[in-house]
């Protein structure tokens, strides 16, 4: 029996070329109905004005907002897979997320990878637009501690440090979980503690 393919879901190594092929598909459709409408009108009253050239042009709202974020997910540039392959191996048990676009009023940063464990969060930025990565480790800590999550946020630039510490937290699992007090919860109480911090990064992410 052939296996049903994994949805590739935000977070997961794939999500940028995935979600351009999802939006440029879903963009033509949402003017393609309205142009049908459109043109379904012009025939048969031979004219532009009559009712459903409103509605046509009311059924490019959508298409357009579509249209915004198709671009916007257009302009990103995918994770690199050999830099996933390198990562993977090391990721061991840790709750990971790939490919996020994160965007502030000032910037809008590329991340590579997150790993979440106990109080700590720790980011990779292939190429990033600038190596000082101080103004969005601060970004999600405020996100984070919002939301009622006191982690310490570290982004890294360099890929070996980044492999060292998700091999440092993997190791100290328990360690780092010490002390760390957790309340499910009530929408979601089968995601655990670092499940729902991921989730929170991932709201923040194109």
């Amino acid at each position: 029996m052939k296996q049903k393919k994994k949805k590739i879901q935000k977070g997961d190594f794939g999500y940028i070329s995935s979600q351009k092929k999802r939006r440029l598909a879903l963009t033509l459709v949402l003017f393609a109905i309205p142009l049908l409408i459109f043109f379904t009108g012009l025939i048969h009253t031979k004219t532009r004005n009559n009712l459903l050239t409103v509605v046509a042009l009311l059924g490019c709202l959508p298409a357009c907002k579509c249209a915004v974020g198709m671009i916007m997910m257009w302009m990103q540039k995918p994770m690199k897979k050999e830099v996933y392959e390198k990562i993977a191996p090391h990721a061991g048990s840790l709750v990971m997320s790939y490919e996020m676009c994160l965007t502030t009023y000032e910037k809008t940063q590329f991340i590579d990878a997150f790993a979440v464990c106990g109080g700590l969060v720790v980011g990779y930025a292939d190429n990033p637009k600038e190596k000082n990565m101080t103004f969005m480790e601060e970004h999600v800590q405020k996100i984070l501690r919002s939301n009622g999550y006191k982690e310490k946020v570290r982004i890294f630039t360099e890929l070996k440090p980044f492999l060292e510490r998700l091999d440092y937290m993997n190791s100290h699992r328990e360690e780092l979980n010490e002390n760390i007090r957790f309340t499910p919860d009530e929408d979601h109480p089968e995601l655990s503690r670092d499940e729902m911090i991921k989730n929170t990064i991932l709201a923040i992410s194109l």
